[in-house]
């Protein structure tokens, strides 16, 4: 007998710590449940981030990621919106609480009739709550914390409140939430317009948004909408009449909107930079771009065209182009000839030698040092170590200025200058310019632009020559607000800083212009005051032309992902004809004037246009029959046992990563002698340039 009061004590301790557990274990779920925020935060609480992004002028180009759309309440829709969706999730939503206990029995009765799954005991609170905080996974802790969350939601809101709230958040297939992004999505009409049929199929969807989706499965979800207009019927809500009408006149979708097309690569851009801007600030934000529409689809226009004309005769199959306002804002930015086809962007990822468009760069460093444009320089042989560059056309021509050496993309001048002021001045240079990949301590071969570059970074490093010496950064987005309009980010207004002397500024845009009025790009004149330079590199893999007017910035690159090179296609034509025709598009109705900040000439001063005489034929020399048949102006080294160069170019650089195009091989074709070419890419090392190969 004495045992039983052990017995019972053991079962009561027990119990207790059963019960203990039970009150832990629930404590803990409990408390694992998220509060309920107030109803302005649920609108947007773990909504998923979309982007409306508008050009320059507010014009709505493109919305990527989730569409949202507008806020609504039950109040500005039609009766028959809400109660549609009563009729197809939740038809006694108004008398029932948050959880409907008759509606679970209802259904498991039919789930067990049917021996699988046809029917579901959730209110349209509790698919809320999952549509809020949880995940559509079928389980028996998410089913309690769902009910958890839905009798939360219905302490903190009322049933109308709870219903606008659903209508606003649901997901309804095609990236559409809410019922105000559905409806624009699918019939490019705001909620308030929609009539019966369409809010009967729009309540058809949250059942499968994503197989139900109307660009998906139209039918079955008209099959459905069908249900909802019966079910409404039955409970009085719409006459037989106006279900009949509704049956009548079935829905159809809006026409498909445009693909983002010629906006892809600025698309991609901003969208990357906007989420770095925002971070986790707004889940839905309106991106404004600096982007003029008009002029980026003739940007992408005039690179798809000369790629489709000139691509099989020069096999060249991408080009890239950047379109600078003054202050740098990107007006146009084209990275590839097609985004759907290839997404990676030439103009901002593609990192290439810029050849002898990076010329300027050693003459603007060369004036800083107290040269001046009417300096002459002799168009010589000239060694430095083991390395002896040379001319694109073979021959030299003696004594010419400096004028006229950037204008004709003179070799020899530019690595004499180079080898005067020090590559390390010349870097620093470059990196005042924006230029940040150059090496602070970089090999001769940069008079001759063999360090790679951006198309984006080099045609913003121009303009600062057009600005009088004034560093402007390039950027794309202008503003970022959220829909409810609050900005979170705007552009700071800014004059930019100095980093080069304006009379030296003024110096080298005239020799520039020299470039465009009688040197490798005359092809780029377009009768107004302008100013640039071509670059052409190893083996013909890379065709630049950068140059800029009073009012526009433009650089251009055409060549092929795989490094493949063109037929020998130079700085001068194709890039120049591309530059050209942006130009001309983008100067439409801007009064033709010259560069207003250009310090006024003095008698000393002559610009390259000015020097006639030193404009003259390369001079034949007893070296003469060694250039003749060079195909290219590249450097040549040898070796300390034999000191000859041979005909033929050394190495190419490393082949850029982007992924290859299809490949064209065209017909070959005579050389036309107007651009210059870069030397062989710099070795890792200190040592000389790399000695030529013979093929």
């Amino acid at each position: 007998m004495r045992v039983w009061p052990l017995v019972v004590a053991v079962l009561v301790a027990a119990v207790l710590v059963a019960i203990g557990a039970g009150v832990i274990a629930a404590k803990a779920f409990i408390d694992g449940v998220p509060d309920i925020p107030d109803r302005q935060t649920l609108m947007v609480v773990n909504q998923a981030p979309g982007m409306t992004f508008e050009d320059m002028n507010g014009k709505v180009l493109a919305t990527r990621g989730p569409k949202h759309g507008s806020a609504v309440t039950l109040a500005e829709l039609p009766a028959y919106v809400p109660r549609a969706f009563l009729a197809a999730e939740d038809k006694r939503f108004y008398q029932h609480g948050p959880v409907d206990f008759q509606g679970i029995a209802r259904a498991a009765w039919t789930n067990w009739r049917a021996g699988h799954t046809v029917q579901g005991g959730s209110t349209l609170t509790q698919q809320l709550a999952r549509t809020l905080y949880l995940t559509p996974k079928q389980t028996i802790q998410r089913k309690l914390q769902e009910s958890v969350i839905a009798y939360r939601l219905e302490q903190e809101m009322s049933k109308d409140e709870v219903l606008e709230l659903y209508l606003n958040r649901i997901f309804f297939g095609d990236n559409a939430y809410g019922i105000d992004a559905a409806s624009q999505t699918y019939f490019g009409k705001p909620a308030s317009q929609l009539d019966l049929g369409q809010a009967a199929l729009l309540a058809s969807l949250p059942k499968a948004p994503t197989r139900l989706a109307l660009t998906n499965d139209m039918d079955a979800a008209v099959a459905r909408s069908h249900l909802v207009l019966a079910t409404m019927h039955a409970q009085g809500w719409i006459s037989a009449a106006d279900e009949q009408a509704a049956l009548a006149h079935p829905p159809t979708l809006a026409q498909e909107a445009p693909a983002e097309g010629d906006f892809g690569y600025v698309l991609d851009m901003a969208a990357a930079q906007a989420v770095q801007i925002a971070g986790g600030q707004a889940p839905d934000l309106v991106v404004k771009l600096t982007v003029d529409s008009d002029l980026q689809t003739t940007a992408q226009t005039v690179v798809r065209e000369a790629i489709d004309s000139e691509g099989k005769r020069t096999n060249i199959h991408q080009g890239a182009l950047v379109l600078l306002a003054p202050g740098g804002a990107i007006r146009a930015l084209v990275g590839g000839r097609d985004h759907q086809l290839s997404a990676f962007n030439r103009a901002t990822q593609a990192q290439r030698q810029p050849g002898s468009s990076f010329k300027p760069f050693v003459y603007a460093a060369a004036l800083e040092t107290g040269i001046k444009p009417t300096d002459t320089r002799q168009d010589a042989p000239i060694r430095i170590g083991l390395w002896s560059p040379s001319n694109y056309e073979g021959g030299y021509r003696g004594p010419v200025t400096l004028a006229v050496a950037l204008a004709h993309s003179i070799n020899t001048v530019a690595v004499r200058l180079a080898n005067e002021v020090g590559t390390s001045k010349i870097a620093e240079v470059a990196h005042r310019f924006g230029l940040k990949s150059i090496p602070d301590n970089p090999q001769m071969s940069i008079a001759l632009g063999a360090y790679e570059v951006n198309l984006l970074e080099l045609t913003s490093a121009y303009q600062v020559f057009q600005q009088g010496g004034q560093r402007s950064d390039p950027y794309l987005i202008d503003q970022i607000a959220t829909q409810r309009g609050d900005v979170i980010f705007t552009h700071p207004q800014s004059s930019g800083a100095m980093v080069y002397d304006v009379n030296n500024a003024g110096d080298m845009v005239r020799m520039m212009e020299g470039v465009i009025t009688m040197g490798t790009g005359t092809r780029a004149a377009f009768g107004r005051p302008a100013a640039g330079k071509t670059g052409t590199t190893q083996d013909w893999k890379d065709a630049w032309f950068v140059g800029f007017t009073p009012d526009w910035v433009c650089g251009v690159w055409v060549g092929n992902d795989d490094g493949d090179p063109t037929r020998k296609v130079t700085g001068g034509q194709v890039p120049a004809e591309i530059w050209r025709r942006m130009m001309i598009a983008a100067h439409q109705n801007v009064p033709i004037h010259d560069f207003a900040w250009l310090p006024a000439p003095t008698p000393a001063d002559q610009t390259a246009s000015d020097i006639a005489t030193s404009d003259a034929p390369p001079q034949a020399d007893a070296r003469s029959n060694f250039y003749d048949g060079l195909s290219n102006d590249f450097g040549r080294a040898a070796d300390g046992e034999q000191d000859q160069a041979d005909d033929t170019p050394p190495p190419g650089p490393a082949e850029d990563q982007a992924p290859p195009p299809d490949r064209y091989i065209a017909p070959r074709r005579e050389r036309e002698d107007d651009g210059d070419l870069t030397p062989p890419p710099p070795p890792p090392d200190d040592s000389p340039p790399p000695q030529d190969e013979n093929r």
